[in-house]
């Protein structure tokens, strides 16, 4: 791990970033027309700051990150341990951590890999053995694993999850030094975090070593796997997660065997926001390979801290080959604007729906773009989960602007119906583009473009 600055004194890059607060969104989160290595020659990629009126994470406090680190909390890191140190040793202090190269969450202490056979080792725990225990022709479908094997796969899990859970702590900007760094293999978490910003980095196959086999999960039974790329939960607050991306890639749960006739699921949740957290912004990063994707609230009871909370933005990113929950909402306020939705002809997952209305959800989705293969119907793009309402305004399928809503409708059983959410309009916005230009617009801007500072 290394300590260094290479950029504006802090009180110089303090003062550009106020000025970017102050001159609007062009600043901290780019526009897509402009060219990246420009922004970034203003103001460090690392000490760029969320621009005022840019998404529900600039209401309140607004989200800083590490923008006001001292010196002494810049990292430069290229290992696990480095990481993990760069979050113990600065706590809540601002910080900025850049990420080198690729960091493999599957590693000891020493840095040798970690498999899943390492996890399982002195736990007892053995597929074959689970699969024997449970298999429906002898268990049956009507109650949840109970006995050794199952007690094996949960010691097994909590190896492993101690060795890939890694809590991001408040006051902190984590960044991809070149657009080629990445985590893989880490569930990432903001818990009861707060302001923290996540940038220029690909997070990838957060594999669960032992999903769970649940045969009371609809009529066939399903495996579940556990963990998420990056779950912001337990009363978060102030995030920005911005030209990033997040993929399952190359380790596709389509390539996974099937057993009980159920495919066997190793990933759960791309970006989760839960359990009251609140005041999130995701712009122009890129989702891609993954099925479950962006879940908001987390479960329809009134108990978790949800409801009054998970106020989302959505706007300026490239979901493509996602199965569904793009996202799927409960209770929140979530702004979804912008954003380029697209399944190729030969996309391995299987597509369920993009825009869910949970309970008690208000989704706007208004001048986003759906490129769709012929056997996908624009009444599919939404799906109702409890909800009784969602906004849809100015939405492209295809190149042609589309009421998706009326779509939908037109498809679903009387007792389906969703009405026009009329209880909230979105606000805090950077300009809207037209649904028809955002394929072209967002072709070349998402994802990790930009270099920080540091050594490469």
């Amino acid at each position: 791990m290394r300590k260094r600055s290479r950029y504006l004194p802090l009180s110089a890059a303090m003062a550009v970033a106020g000025a970017l607060i102050i001159s609007g969104p062009a600043g901290a989160s780019p526009n897509p027309l402009a060219d990246p290595a420009a922004q970034t020659a203003r103001t460090p990629l690392e000490r760029q700051i969320l621009s005022q009126g840019n998404g529900w994470a600039s209401e309140g406090t607004g989200t800083t990150g590490g923008a006001a680190a001292e010196d002494s909390n810049v990292y430069d890191v290229s290992t696990k341990a480095e990481l993990l140190a760069a979050f113990t040793n600065a706590g809540s202090q601002a910080k900025i951590v850049r990420v080198h190269g690729t960091i493999d969450a599957n590693t000891a202490p020493d840095g040798s890999p970690l498999t899943c056979e390492n996890y399982a080792e002195g736990t007892g725990y053995s597929l074959e053995q689970y699969l024997q225990a449970f298999h429906p022709a002898s268990y049956g479908l009507s109650q949840k694993p109970v006995g050794p094997q199952e007690d094996a796969r949960r010691l097994a899990a909590a190896k492993q999850a101690k060795s890939i859970r890694w809590d991001i702590p408040s006051n902190t900007t984590i960044v991809g030094a070149t657009p080629e760094s990445s985590i893989s293999g880490a569930a990432l978490r903001i818990n009861g975090a707060t302001n923290v910003i996540v940038r220029n980095l690909t997070v990838r196959d957060a594999a669960d070593c032992f999903p769970s086999w649940d045969p009371t999960d609809g009529a066939e039974g399903n495996w579940n796997s556990e963990y998420d790329l990056l779950q912001v939960i337990n009363k978060a607050t102030n995030v920005w997660i911005d030209h990033s991306e997040f993929t399952d890639a190359p380790n596709l749960d389509s390539s996974q065997p099937h057993y009980f006739g159920r495919q066997y699921q190793v990933h759960d949740g791309a970006v989760d926001v839960t359990n009251g957290s609140d005041l999130v912004t995701m712009s122009f990063n890129r989702f891609s390979d993954h099925d479950k994707l962006l879940l908001i609230g987390s479960t329809d009871s009134l108990t978790r801290g949800d409801p009054g909370k998970l106020r989302v933005t959505i706007h300026h990113n490239v979901f493509e080959n996602v199965g569904q929950r793009a996202p799927r909402v409960r209770f929140g306020q979530v702004d979804v604007y912008n954003n380029h939705f697209k399944v190729t002809e030969d996309s391995t997952i299987p597509y369920g729906y993009t825009l869910g209305a949970g309970f008690e959800s208000h989704l706007h989705a208004e001048a986003n773009a759906f490129t769709l293969p012929a056997g996908i119907d624009a009444a599919n793009i939404i799906g109702r989960f409890k909800g009784t309402a969602i906004t849809t305004i100015a939405n492209a399928v295809n190149g042609e602007i589309t009421d998706l809503r009326a779509e939908y409708n037109a498809a679903a059983v009387p007792a389906d119906q969703l009405a026009a959410d009329d209880s909230w309009t979105p606000t805090l916005r950077t300009q809207v583009h037209p649904a028809q230009a955002v394929p072209g617009l967002l072709h070349k801007s998402t994802g990790p473009i930009f270099t920080a500072g540091g050594e490469g």
